[in-house]
């Protein structure tokens, strides 16, 4: 029998035994991390009077629990960190302000990434990969740029860009553009109300008043957040500091959720055809790391779990893992060593259905009759 038969008809027992949240573990998660966190941002700001490689230290440690502090965020919007909805809800919003990102819409998004799995017709990552006739369609310059974006030594320019700018520009680009649209049609239709005038308005960056809110809520605790810290330490110490560990963090995040999906050979199905579970077990990787690099990733290195179900909280991902490890034989396994490796899999094959690197793609070229 194959494995993706047998996990088919496991699954639910899986779920069953697995998807248990607990709140007084979630709650020790967060709280820690938040304490940390604090405690690094304090050793960060008093280097910068007593020694700049004792700053330097702390803010590779804020990264670190930067990136935990978004991957407990990440659980958040699946809604198993904790047991009781109004916890996940609570801290869910609090990580995304520590993390920079909106909780509510980022993981509304990130639900559609969950239900597409491994359908590429659908679903192209983060930097939404290019299949191979679109890579070749394109000119020598073009297709550098693509490399270098793709790149991990653009990572951290890539994180800044995600975790902070995006964010903050994406709410006041689309509030700017509310506010024009409701004047500009009160002015050709003044006996029209208000409301009529927003229900009209096309959003880019929100689908509904609810994630609005959310948006504006996160970046205005965050705004203010960025106010008092440059009134109390200056804002060339605290900028410092801060954009270094989102960039590093962000950087981190996207490198390691990228070479979870986009690997060797990994399965990348057109929408006919696509199987959910099948993308869970050949269209992601088992990051093999270090036990502390698990722990700042909040085990997110076991991702063929939390695709096979989201509803299993990270502290119990290793577990099922290892006590259902025969049924996961098929997933590929990927070292911090072959990490580079991996992120060099940025085109989508869609007649073999699968991923594949840039040099394969030129040696597929190279066997092509002219």
């Amino acid at each position: 029998m194959s494995s993706i038969r047998q996990i088919k008809e496991q699954k639910p027992a899986i779920i069953r035994q697995y998807a248990q949240s607990d709140d007084l573990k979630g709650l020790t998660q967060v709280l820690t991390t938040l304490t940390f966190l604090v405690f690094f941002w304090w050793v960060a700001l008093l280097g910068v009077q007593i020694s700049y490689r004792l700053t330097g230290t702390a803010i590779v440690i804020i990264s670190l629990f930067t990136l935990r502090a978004f991957a407990l965020m990440h659980e958040c919007g699946h809604g198993s960190l904790f047991r009781t909805p109004h916890l996940n809800r609570t801290f869910g919003f609090v990580l995304g302000v520590v993390a920079g990102m909106p909780q509510y819409v980022w993981s509304q998004h990130h639900k559609y990434h969950h239900t597409t799995n491994g359908d590429w017709e659908k679903y192209r990552g983060l930097y939404t990969t290019l299949s191979v006739d679109e890579y070749a369609a394109m000119t020598d310059r073009r297709q550098r740029m693509y490399r270098g974006k793709c790149s991990i030594a653009v990572a951290p320019l890539a994180g800044l860009i995600y975790v902070i700018f995006n964010p903050r520009f994406n709410w006041l680009r689309g509030s700017v553009g509310f506010v024009c649209h409701i004047v500009r049609w009160k002015i050709v239709q003044p006996n029209l109300a208000l409301r009529a005038h927003a229900a009209s308005f096309e959003a880019r960056y929100w689908k509904s008043a609810k994630e609005y809110w959310h948006i504006f809520w996160n970046n205005f605790v965050l705004l203010s957040i960025w106010g008092l810290m440059c009134w109390r330490f200056g804002t060339l110490s605290f900028f410092t500091i801060y954009l270094i560990s989102a960039s590093l963090a962000g950087a981190v995040g996207i490198i390691l959720f990228t070479v979870q999906h986009n690997f060797e050979h990994s399965y990348a199905s057109v929408s006919r055809g696509w199987d959910l579970d099948t993308g869970a077990i050949e269209g992601t990787s088992l990051l093999v790391l270090p036990r502390w690099i698990n722990y700042f990733t909040a085990n997110i290195a076991y991702h063929h779990i939390h695709h096979l179900s989201a509803r299993i909280p990270n502290y119990r991902l290793k577990r099922c893992h290892y006590e259902n490890r025969h049924l996961f034989r098929d997933v590929t396994r990927l070292s911090l060593l072959q990490i580079p490796q991996a992120s060099r899999c940025i085109l989508w094959d869609a007649r073999a259905q699968q991923i594949i690197s840039v040099a394969q793609y030129r040696q597929q070229l190279k066997g092509r009759p002219t």
